[in-house]
């Protein structure tokens, strides 16, 4: 076998391992603290938003989501749903009191997209974990002074909670 099959062969059996590890479990998987962001999310009194409403900033919202062919996206979410039954849905963002990173914490499985102007921002840094109530991912964005929109994708069911907070 050449140096390059060996190469191959080695990549092959060490990704399965490799993406797992990149994915905490349990609260403490997180790679920065969320214990704000926790305590909002599994809160009962959250505020409901439907598809198409405005997003606050540090206060987790119970967001309704339709199917995505119904979600009317302002753009194509950058990766593509794994799921024919998904829901999307797509929020208004004011512009941040001051710019700088910020922590988009949603509490089940989804992709979020932020849109500055119908492009994308791309995340600073991003962490999961497994089997922790209340979150499933966190994803920093550096946010810019001007009003935004945020799509979320791929959820596996008709509403997800998140909360925007500062990074601190």
């Amino acid at each position: 076998m050449t140096l390059a099959r060996w190469l191959i062969a080695i990549a092959l059996v060490g990704a399965p391992g490799f993406a797992q590890a990149q994915e905490g479990s349990g609260c403490d998987g997180f790679k920065w603290p969320l214990d704000h962001e926790r305590a909002a999310l599994v809160r009962t009194d959250k505020a409901s938003l439907p598809n198409g409403g405005a997003l606050p900033y540090d206060a987790a919202t119970t967001l309704q989501l339709k199917p995505f062919s119904a979600a009317e996206l302002p753009k194509a979410p950058e990766r593509a749903p794994k799921s024919s039954t998904a829901f999307a849905g797509h929020f208004a963002l004011a512009a941040p009191a001051k710019p700088g990173a910020y922590r988009i914490t949603i509490s089940s499985e989804g992709w979020v997209d932020v849109l500055d102007g119908g492009a994308y921002l791309h995340p600073i840094a991003f962490t999961g974990a497994r089997d922790c109530e209340g979150a499933r991912k966190s994803v920093k964005f550096d946010l810019p002074a001007r009003p935004l929109a945020l799509q979320f994708s791929g959820v596996p069911r008709d509403q997800i909670s998140v909360i925007v907070s500062p990074d601190q």
